[in-house]
């Protein structure tokens, strides 16, 4: 994946989301000793960066009959979306413990979800039944090229727009789940600014990401860790994405759950952003390595879908 392709899954998708705004915020910066750019990808369409990578492959689809997709939220609703762009039938398999407001949200957005009896370990042979019966068109959470081109556009804007601003950021800190947002980011960042750290963040407990740079083989969890941040509870980083992680991403941070909730709670009471807890890893991980980082930093805040405007 290069720079050219990001910017044709930019050109797909402009139609159908928004160019969300970076934030700054002065008590923050003030608070932390830092000057964040906060990428607010929690006001993207269907409340999250998921949007992006969902319509950039869907998009390239000819006549699909419907799009299938396996999430625990936020790419269901992408997903979703999309195919209300198309025109067509969504059809989402969810683990029966996840989010019960994502699930009422990918409703809306006119999907079926199937998620009775399905588990975090189960819900790919669900997805591949399904495949067969249905003939519709998977579209992968993050293992797939133009889904991280589609992600990767957020990191497009952000130095398109912290480079209007006479910032350049010395390093990006991103959520890390599958690994497709922060393949996507690291290919805009260092295509854009090569000396840009590029720096991904998972909880302490679903620290998959940074043990397979470590070891240079994808480690792959035994079970979905538990951690609050409901969005990167995938069991390892994809085929397609740890190669990018591998030149791209200088390092992984992991942050611990305290942290994250504290981070949630300052996004929301000093910028008065409801952000979700996947969306607030950066910011935990400004909260607990702070002292090592540079001083000018973005932070990609991934998304903000949760029921309540304070964490709990």
């Amino acid at each position: 994946m290069e720079l050219a392709d990001i910017y044709a899954a930019y050109r797909r998708i402009a139609p159908y989301v928004h160019r969300t705004p970076l934030l700054t915020s002065r008590l923050l910066d003030e608070l932390l000793g830092k000057r964040l750019l906060l990428k607010a990808e929690h006001l993207q369409k269907t409340g999250s960066f998921k949007a992006r990578g969902a319509l950039s492959k869907a998009l390239t689809l000819e006549n699909p009959k419907g799009l299938l997709a396996v999430s625990s939220g936020n790419h269901a609703q992408g997903v979703a979306y999309a195919a209300r762009v198309l025109g067509v039938k969504a059809l989402i398999v969810m683990p029966e413990e996840a989010n019960p407001f994502k699930k009422e949200a990918t409703r809306a957005y006119g999907a079926q979800v199937v998620d009775q009896g399905v588990t975090g370990e189960n819900r790919e042979e669900v997805a591949k039944a399904l495949l067969l019966e249905t003939g519709y068109a998977f579209i992968h959470p993050f293992d797939d090229p133009l889904v991280m081109a589609g992600q990767g556009t957020a990191g497009l804007e952000l130095m398109v727009q912290a480079g209007k601003r006479g910032f350049f950021p010395e390093a990006v800190l991103v959520p890390v789940g599958g690994g497709g947002l922060v393949a996507g980011v690291a290919t805009a960042v260092k295509a854009l600014s090569p000396t840009t750290l590029v720096l991904g963040v998972e909880p302490q407990g679903a620290d998959d990401a940074r043990r397979s740079l470590e070891e240079g083989r994808i480690v792959r969890l035994s079970r979905p860790p538990r951690t609050r941040a409901d969005g990167v509870r995938t069991l390892a980083v994809g085929q397609h994405t740890f190669p990018v992680l591998r030149k791209k991403v200088d390092a992984i941070l992991t942050v611990s759950e305290e942290a994250i909730l504290e981070a949630e709670g300052l996004l929301f009471t000093r910028t008065k952003q409801v952000v979700e807890p996947t969306g607030a890893l950066p910011l935990a991980a400004v909260l607990e390595h702070g002292e090592r980082l540079p001083e000018v930093l973005a932070l990609l805040l991934s998304g903000g879908n949760r029921r309540f405007c304070t964490p709990t």
